[in-house]
């Protein structure tokens, strides 16, 4: 009975044994491993090196990306808490800056000096009273500049391949922006100067579609301001808007000033 008994184990239950384990052994070769995803690290894109707006810095601070959005090109810090009181350091690759609403007081030659990829900032209502002179010297790829509703009494030398600029409500006065601050920036093509205390209207480079002067203190104008007085018939083809309005200027009184425009000025002509 015994050896019928070995004879049966090992004719029926052996091999079952041996198949089970084969079919457990195949179903651990092949179960798939584990896939291991790797979240963008945004502050590193296009840099093998860990970017310096990811470390906190020397003051101990929470890094940038943490107190912003940051995306692939694009850094938001908005209403930033607690108070953004400086220009945050950047991520190298950083092609859009948007800073609004915050406590940033003044901007230095070296907030924006290794980010040669900037192609817009936009500053909109800090307390800047103060901009470095050399601080947009390194932007060479600039386009659009807002520094509006700030405190600024003076312009510093602007990147030449700004095609708009935006200095709406500040404090800038006449003597804080030089005659020929625009001159060299032939692809300007939006200027917005409102609400500013302004008393002469600086050189306007022909590329200008559009110049907002309203809410200043300018109380004259002269037939060089927007044509050319010694030549009557250049025609200033480009411009499509000029706002006076809310300046001390009477219009009528200057009437050869705008024979070269297509359209008059809105402004106050009684």
């Amino acid at each position: 009975i015994m050896d019928m008994r070995t004879l049966f184990f090992t004719i029926i239950l052996v091999p079952w044994m041996l198949s089970s384990a084969a079919r457990s052994g195949y179903m651990e070769a092949v179960k798939p491993k584990k896939e291991v995803v790797t979240m963008l690290d945004y502050d590193n894109v296009g840099d093998s090196e860990t970017s310096h707006a990811a470390a906190p810095n020397s003051e101990g601070e929470l890094p940038t990306c943490l107190l912003c959005v940051c995306l692939t090109g694009s850094v938001y810090c908005e209403e930033v808490s607690p108070e953004m009181t400086a220009v945050p350091s950047l991520p190298k690759e950083t092609a859009y800056l948007y800073a609004r609403y915050n406590k940033i007081r003044k901007i230095t030659n070296k907030d924006f000096a290794d980010i040669a990829t900037l192609r817009r900032i936009d500053l909109t209502g800090n307390h800047i009273s103060e901009i470095e002179d050399g601080a947009f010297s390194k932007l060479i790829l600039l386009e659009d500049l807002n520094l509006s509703e700030n405190q600024l009494v003076k312009l510093p030398t602007l990147p030449v391949k700004l095609v708009s600029l935006n200095v709406n409500h500040n404090r800038l006065k006449t003597k804080g922006v030089k005659s020929n601050a625009f001159k060299k920036l032939t692809k300007l093509a939006y200027l917005y100067l409102g609400d500013n205390e302004l008393e002469a209207i600086p050189q306007l480079p022909e590329s200008l579609r559009i110049v907002h002067l309203n809410k200043n203190k300018i109380t004259t104008i002269s037939d060089e301001t927007f044509c050319q007085g010694n030549n009557t018939q250049y025609i200033r083809t480009n411009i499509e808007e000029i706002r006076l309005d809310n300046n001390p200027v009477i219009l009528a009184n200057h009437p050869n000033s705008f024979v070269c425009l297509r359209s008059l000025p809105i402004g106050q002509y009684h």
